[in-house]
C-alpha cells in the first residue's frame, strides 16, 4: 500500500468524536493515507464522556482533529446534526469553502446504544425514530449532498456507509437497530447503481462486536463474555481493524468494488 495514496483528497467522517471508536480510527487512517479530514460530532457534554476519556482530557472531535494534524494533514472539526437538512448543507458548504472538494464520505454516525435494546412491545416510538433518523436518515442526507458535489467535480468518489452484522441477521431486542442497518445495506445497493456511471463507488461495512466506547453500556462481564463466546475468532474487533477496511474501500485499490455490504465480524455472520 502507498501510504499517501489519498494525498490531495478530502474526506468527511461523521461521528468521529469518541476516543475508542470506528469514526476516530477511520479519520486517522485516512489521514495517514494522505487525506485532509472533516470530522463531525454532536458536541457531547464532557460530563457524559467515558472515564478513560475524562482521564485523558479528551475533547471529542477536537482531540480527533489534533491526531489527524499529527500526520501532517489538515483537520476541520464541525459540530453537526446529521438528521438536520440545513445542518448537513452547512457541513458541505464549510467543507467546500475550506478545501474546495470532497472525495470520500464515511457515514459513521449512529444513535447511542441502550434505550432501543428492548422488545418491540416495550419500544417507544421516539426511541425507534431516533435510531432510524441518525443511522438511516443521516446517511441519506450526507450521501445526497456529497453525491451532488462529487458529480459536479467529475472525478468520481467513495461513499462508505457503516452498517453492522445487525444488518444481516435479526436478533431479539434489537428491532430498531436491525431495521436501520438492513435499510443501510439496501440504500447502499440502490445508490451504488445510481452513481456507478459517475465512477462513485458506494459500499457498506458491516462490523460485528467491536471494542468501542459505544458498547460500554453493555458492560464487560456476563453479556460481553457470552457475545465473545459466539465469535469463531473468540474476540471482539478493534476499531482500527474496521478502519483499515474503510481505508481500503476509500482507495483506488477498491475501484471495482461497489454495492457491497462487507462483513468484518470474526466469522459470526456469513450472510451476504
Amino acid at each position: 500500500m502507498n501510504e499517501l495514496e489519498l494525498e490531495g483528497k478530502v474526506a468527511i467522517v461523521t461521528g468521529a468524536g469518541r476516543m475508542r471508536g470506528i469514526g476516530r480510527a477511520s479519520a486517522n487512517t485516512l489521514a495517514r493515507m494522505g487525506a485532509n479530514i472533516v470530522i463531525t460530532g454532536t458536541g457531547k457534554n464532557p460530563n457524559t464522556f467515558p472515564d478513560d476519556e475524562k482521564k485523558a482530557d479528551w475533547k471529542d472531535i477536537f482531540s480527533t482533529s489534533k491526531e489527524v494534524e499529527s500526520y501532517g494533514r489538515l483537520a476541520l472539526p464541525i459540530v453537526t446534526d446529521v438528521t438536520d437538512d440545513n445542518a448537513v448543507k452547512n457541513l458541505i458548504n464549510i467543507t467546500l469553502e475550506t478545501f474546495g472538494r470532497i472525495d470520500v464520505l464515511v457515514n459513521n454516525a449512529a444513535a447511542p446504544y441502550g434505550a432501543d435494546r428492548v422488545p418491540v412491545i416495550d419500544l417507544d416510538k421516539k426511541t425507534f425514530e431516533n435510531v432510524i433518523n441518525v443511522k438511516l436518515y443521516g446517511t441519506f442526507l450526507c450521501s445526497k449532498y456529497v453525491s451532488l458535489q462529487m458529480i459536479k467535480q467529475g472525478n468520481g468518489g467513495r461513499i462508505i456507509n457503516l452498517s453492522s452484522s445487525a444488518g444481516k441477521s435479526g436478533s431479539a431486542n434489537m428491532a430498531a437497530y436491525n431495521a436501520a442497518n438492513f435499510a443501510i445495506d439496501g440504500f447502499t445497493q440502490a445508490l451504488s447503481k445510481e452513481l456507478a456511471s459517475e465512477n462513485i463507488t458506494v459500499n457498506s461495512v458491516c462490523p460485528g462486536l467491536t471494542e468501542t466506547a459505544r458498547l460500554d453500556p453493555m458492560g464487560r462481564e456476563e453479556k460481553w463474555t457470552k457475545r465473545i463466546s459466539q465469535i469463531p475468532l473468540k474476540r471482539a474487533a478493534e476499531d482500527q481493524e474496521i478502519a483499515e477496511l474503510i481505508g481500503f474501500l476509500s482507495s483506488n485499490r477498491a475501484s471495482y468494488i461497489t454495492g457491497q455490504s462487507i462483513n468484518i465480524n470474526g466469522g459470526t455472520v456469513t450472510e451476504r
